[in-house]
C-alpha cells in the first residue's frame, strides 16, 4: 500500500479530482469516496447503506467496514480503513470475489424482500401504493383482505 494514513474530509458533494490520501465523506449522500489507497489514482466509492459499507466517525478518525475490495480495478488491492490507517489485507482468488459477490447479492435481495435474479446488481422493487380507504373497506367488507 502507498497510502498508509488516510486523512477525513466531511464534504456535501464529493469533488471531481480526489486528493491522494484524503477519504471524502458526504454523510448527505451517505457515501464516500478515495483515490484507491494502492496508488493506483482511481477512484474507490463507498455507499453507507444497510447492505453496503458502515463508517464510524469517532470524533477524530474515521473507520469502514467491510474492507475496501477493488476486484474490478487492475490493482485488485484489498484492504480495511481503521481509524483512518489503512491496512493491507490479502488478495482473494476469483472464487473467493464471486461468492462474496454471490453474498452481497443474497444480502440485498434479503433485506429489501426480494428474491435473487440473475443480474448481480438489480435495483430493489418499489413498495406498492396503499389502496385508498374506501378500497381497503371494500375488500374488508367483502372478505378480500
Amino acid at each position: 500500500m502507498r497510502y498508509k494514513q488516510l486523512q477525513h474530509r466531511f464534504v456535501k458533494h464529493i469533488p471531481e479530482r480526489l486528493e491522494a490520501g484524503i477519504l471524502y465523506v458526504s454523510t448527505e449522500y451517505a457515501t464516500s469516496a478515495h483515490s484507491c489507497c494502492c496508488g493506483c489514482g482511481e477512484e474507490v466509492v463507498a455507499p453507507f447503506t444497510p447492505t453496503d459499507w458502515r463508517m464510524t466517525f469517532d470524533g477524530e478518525t474515521i473507520s469502514l467496514r467491510p474492507s475496501i475490495g477493488n476486484w474490478t480495478l487492475e490493482c485488485r488491492s484489498h484492504y480495511v480503513i481503521d481509524r483512518g490507517k489503512v491496512i493491507e489485507a490479502g488478495p482473494w482468488s476469483d472464487e473467493q470475489v464471486e461468492a462474496e459477490r454471490r453474498r452481497d447479492h443474497a444480502a440485498k435481495a434479503r433485506f429489501y424482500r426480494q428474491t435473487p435474479k440473475a443480474e448481480p446488481f438489480a435495483q430493489p422493487a418499489l413498495p406498492q401504493a396503499p389502496h385508498s380507504l374506501w378500497r381497503r373497506v371494500w375488500d374488508w367488507i367483502s372478505g378480500r383482505s
